[in-house]
């Protein structure tokens, strides 16, 4: 069953091109949308488990601008790596490697949702940084994902990936695919009061949340994203940055975002009211509204600020 996007008119206008880009190795399928010959360029990269289907929400709210957004390799349409783990390493050396191998013209934007925001900050923090003008986290975590305010259910993750990786291949492989826990996941994070709004993300998560390339690529990359957080990072890079939070994220606290903030050199920080983890689906007019008004001119005596919510 597909529930229909209710921003699939606008994301028609967008006009969806589908591209491949041999990477490191193995290729990558990224979907180019919007205006070829904008002056800005959205780079997004999705979070753990998803694939680009995930931000195309908010890439339904951005015309005027182009907009690039790969699946990570291993995931959706993307082949994995060929050698070497799914590390967060391995990743932000890929998104690097992309973002020189398209030599984007003009202001170039990087965008990471939630296990993406991880990516992209161990990226622009490696020496060299990535060749991008400006950062925005989306869901960004802030913290590890064990000290969060719902940490149980983070443990229980970790025991869900332990034992799909004890179990013999075909089991273990069925195990991480399975649409019952895929659905509690599901119910869990979303926070809309829209029973239409939930229909659609429970049906997006059923479509894409298992469309990874075999079981080491997902328990790697699980792995990498509960032994990293933009905290780890954030000190070292220099590019302006807007932090996206939500106020019910599950997994970081508004506090430990705060804290975040801090720890950037130029970053500013605002907190959408009434949503958690799943900014993307549930609320991607105030992400895209957001990103916009960042991208606005820039003051000379620019001060990284705290955004109300």
């Amino acid at each position: 069953m597909i529930v229909p996007s209710p921003f699939a008119a606008l994301l028609t206008l967008m006009d969806p091109r589908a591209h491949t880009q041999p990477v490191l190795g193995s290729d990558t399928r990224y979907w180019e949308y919007g205006d070829p010959a904008s002056s800005t360029t959205v780079v997004m990269v999705h979070g753990f488990r998803g694939d680009h289907h995930g931000l195309e929400a908010v890439v339904a709210q951005l015309h005027g601008l182009r907009i690039i957004s790969p699946d990570l390799p291993g995931f959706g349409e993307s082949a994995a790596f060929r050698t070497g783990p799914h590390s967060i390493d391995a990743y932000a050396t890929w998104l690097t490697e992309f973002l020189r191998q398209l030599a984007l013209p003009g202001r170039v934007v990087v965008l990471g949702h939630s296990f993406g925001s991880i990516v992209v900050a161990a990226a622009a923090a490696a020496p060299g940084g990535l060749p991008a003008d400006d950062l925005v986290l989306v869901n960004p975590i802030a913290a590890p994902a064990l000290s969060g305010p719902r940490g149980i259910l983070t443990r229980l993750a970790v025991f869900y990936y332990w034992l799909a990786s004890r179990l013999p291949e075909r089991l273990g492989f069925a195990l991480l695919r399975n649409r019952v826990i895929v659905r509690v996941m599901s119910i869990t994070m979303a926070k809309t009061t829209s029973r239409e709004r939930r229909r659609w993300i429970h049906n997006q998560h059923d479509r894409y949340f298992s469309a990874f390339a075999d079981r080491t690529v997902v328990l790697e990359a699980f792995t990498a994203s509960v032994s990293h957080d933009v905290s780890e990072y954030a000190a070292a890079i220099g590019t302006r940055t807007l932090l996206i939070a939500a106020e019910k994220d599950d997994i970081t606290p508004v506090q430990a975002q705060v804290g975040l903030r801090a720890l950037f050199p130029d970053a500013r920080l605002h907190v959408l009211p009434g949503v958690g983890h799943l900014i993307h689906y549930e609320v991607p007019e105030d992400a895209a509204r957001e990103l916009r008004r960042f991208l606005e001119p820039v003051a000379p005596a620019h001060t990284p600020v705290d955004e109300p919510s």
